[in-house]
């Protein structure tokens, strides 16, 4: 009998526990296919923390872009799939034909003939990153056959062009998709009206982004907050290095391939979303003649583009199709209707320079180079706040602006038939709201008006054009202005204290008029309760400040939202109140009989729920990950962190949005600060972060909540930046396919 060595008798065992799992690879990719991948892999080398982060290196900027999603993947790609999923179009083959209307919205804007298209022009140096992308992403899954996919078993190199800004969704997420049921149903109903956002409860989301100059820094070098407020676990904290150039770090929307809020060693950017009016609504005159639809532009009468689309759902274990027809003007897509006219959208809809834009600037070097790459408008949906390392701090309002007619009123929709509606080029990026390096030695945003954005040294509003900045002032604006304009000299200490900061500016108006309410109430003997006057004192002492021990913040929270709901079906029909205007419409549309009812409904609710109204707020409010999930689960009986901070609807810069859910009493966060980070552009870079919860969305990886108890009580640890560091705090080194 011949005998074989011990090697080649390990190498047969490995290749039949292999062989079944290769099986499975083999029915998706093919195998020269998987052969390329895994050389490429081998050139990339992947250095997991001690917190879990990844810090990718490659020798060519491919390479990091083919390791980033990778690691992503190995994060979450439950949440990368769900993206792509949904920018491309395809949510209804997953969740069914109520998400019919929501793949039309996507496909009325980009589809994936466009896309191609424009991959297939994408200078060599995009295509090789958008290549990488798939391959990356596919290669992952080639050697992770467990892995199920909810629908993509392959990823394409033009998806991220359907993708390409970093928010998913982008601008076309405001387009109403009951509106466009509506008109392509041709079902009269409420559908027909503009849908209002603003008369549902909901936790509004944003960001906030602090630059600090060098006049107001202790070390005299520019500091910079990245504060994004969006759903939990919605982008992972990344490091891409190359030998090309490439060495960013910040915050990656799952299944994008650039540092979306982030920095590198020369300067750093912070996208906070904005209301700059990019997109624009048109009311087409339509006249149907022999079956075919015309529409009014000038002194003629043009034919109406018509396009037929089906789309896939899913329906029990069957892939149903419904067909519709899709209908154009040159203006842009119909979306719906307004009595008897038509109603088009027009839109930035260029991927190829988005997401050109979105990569380029990560590689800026400063002010000069980072302007320079923002002349490619590819930005529709961001403001700008930034910060370099030779001192500079800016602001830009907005990137991608049309130049329009100011005699019309660009806030609602303009009559498609007259050509003086038509845009008239783009503005160049001088001409759009912005400031470089303001006397005050800040900058904020807080998805505010950009008027306010720097104190006296902002700038001025009679300056532009009205359509440039329509955003209004909200609480956290107003809480950043007080907030920065009283420290003489910051620190990364102290910045994290003002992005902490607890005052909640909401009930500087709201309180005194719950207390006047009582005054007039209370004139009538036995008409309050002794719980009643007992809150009462409780909040008129009240300082305005979040704290997990304040019962007054408890009570605040429960009564302003109550009474909030009561006077939310008060607004005017056609309005849609900022903050500052719904806080005068609670105070003035609710007499003093309701306030005060409502704030008796809270404590009996509160001492239901709780066993005594005198509940402190660490107790309400909490901090909760269990599974990991993309649609997580929560359990009072389960172990949750108190949090202090709130809405950032009252004002809380350190936003967290957080309810009830089946069969909880407490409340559990899901949308507010996710990634969030302190740079310092010294000589070298100092930077601190903290994400929600941890960088793995498996339970079982000790990443999973990892980094919770920093985050619920706003603390940060140390961003691992240089190699030396990362040797130093290296939890693991490894390559793709080989972990």
């Amino acid at each position: 009998m011949k005998h074989f060595p011990a090697r080649t008798i390990l190498f047969c065992l490995i290749l039949f526990a292999w062989l079944p799992a290769n099986r499975a690879v083999a029915q998706r990719f093919n195998p020269a296919e998987v052969a390329r991948w895994r050389q490429q892999a081998r050139q990339i080398t992947i250095i997991r923390d001690t917190w879990g982060v990844p810090h990718i290196y490659g020798k060519t900027d491919a390479d990091v872009v083919f390791g980033l999603l990778y690691t992503q993947c190995e994060d979450d790609f439950a949440r990368v799939e769900a993206n792509y999923i949904d920018a491309i179009g395809r949510l209804a083959e997953v969740e069914g034909e109520s998400a019919l209307y929501h793949d039309l919205r996507a496909r009325l804007f980009m589809d994936s003939t466009q896309a191609i298209a424009q991959y297939k022009k994408s200078p060599a140096w995009m295509k090789k990153l958008l290549d990488a992308f798939a391959d990356g992403t596919n290669y992952y899954l080639a050697t992770h056959p467990d892995v199920k996919p909810a629908l993509l078993t392959r990823f394409q190199p033009w998806m991220p062009l359907m993708f390409s800004e970093g928010s998913i969704g982008g601008n076309i997420s405001a387009v109403s998709a009951e509106r466009l049921k509506g008109f392509y149903t041709q079902t009269r109903s409420t559908s027909w009206l503009e849908h209002d956002v603003f008369k549902q409860d909901r936790e509004p989301v944003g960001s906030n982004g602090f630059a600090i100059a060098p006049s107001r820094s202790a070390t005299k070098n520019a500091l910079l907050l990245i504060n994004p407020h969006t759903s939990f676990y919605f982008r992972s904290e990344v490091h891409m290095i190359s030998n090309a150039g490439l060495n960013a770090y910040g915050a990656v929307t799952w299944g994008q391939f650039f540092i979306y809020q982030g920095f590198n060693e020369n300067c750093g950017w912070m996208h906070t979303s904005s209301q700059a009016d990019s997109m624009d609504e048109y009311l087409e005159t339509i006249e149907k003649r022999n079956g075919k639809y015309y529409y009014k532009y000038g002194s003629e009468w043009r034919p109406v583009q018509t396009q037929t689309v089906s789309l896939p759902y899913k329906q029990g274990d069957k892939i149903l199709r419904k067909e519709f027809t899709i209908y154009r003007t040159h203006h842009g897509p119909v979306a719906g209707q307004q009595g008897d006219q038509w109603l088009t959208v027009r839109m930035m809809n260029d991927g190829l320079n988005a997401l050109s834009q979105s990569y380029l600037r990560t590689k800026a070097t400063d002010y000069a180079s980072y302007k320079e790459v923002m002349k490619l408008n590819g930005n529709a949906s961001n403001n700008t706040v930034f910060a370099d390392r030779k001192g500079n701090i800016a602001y830009w309002h907005g990137n991608f602006m049309p130049r329009r007619d100011t005699t019309f009123n660009w806030n609602q929709p303009v009559d498609g038939s007259n050509p003086r509606t038509e845009w008239k080029g783009l503005h160049p990026v001088n001409d759009i709201v912005q400031v470089l390096n303001p006397a005050s030695g800040w900058i904020q945003n807080c998805n505010s008006t950009p008027f306010t954005m720097s104190g006296s040294s902002s700038p001025a509003k009679s300056n532009y054009p009205a359509y440039m900045a329509p955003d209004a002032e909200n609480y956290r604006g107003i809480n950043a202005v007080r907030v920065l304009s009283r420290r003489s000299a910051y620190t990364l200490d102290t910045l994290i204290a003002a992005a902490n900061d607890p005052y909640l500016a909401a009930f500087e108006e709201l309180i005194p008029a719950l207390v006047s309410a009582y005054q007039t109430v209370a004139a009538n003997p036995g008409a309050v309760s002794p719980a009643v006057t007992e809150a009462i004192d409780t909040l008129r002492t009240w300082n305005r400040c979040y704290g997990v021990g304040s019962v007054a913040q408890t009570v605040a929270t429960y009564w302003g939202e109550r009474i909030q709901r009561l006077a939310r079906n008060r607004i005017p029909a056609g309005q849609r109140p900022d903050q500052l205007r719904f806080t005068a419409i609670v105070v003035n549309n609710t007499t003093a009989a309701e306030k005060i009812s409502a704030l008796n409904d809270v404590l009996t609710e509160l001492t239901r729920d709780f066993g005594n109204w005198k509940t402190p707020w660490g107790a309400v409010n909490r901090f909760q990950r269990l599974t990991g999930n993309i649609d997580e689960t929560f359990d009072d009986q389960k172990p949750s962190i108190p949090v202090a901070f709130t809405s950032s609807a009252w004002g809380s810069l350190a936003a967290y949005g957080a309810r009830t859910y089946p069969g909880t009493k407490k409340r559990y966060g899901s949308v507010g600060n996710s990634f969030v980070a302190v740079v310092e552009f010294g000589p070298k870079i100092k930077a601190r972060s903290v994400v929600t919860g941890g960088q793995k969305s498996r339970p079982d990886s000790p990443h999973f909540t990892d980094q919770a108890a920093l985050y619920c009580a706003g603390q940060f640890k140390e961003v691992r930046f240089y190699p030396e560091d990362i040797r130093q705090h290296a939890e693991k080194t490894y390559k793709p396919g080989e972990e």
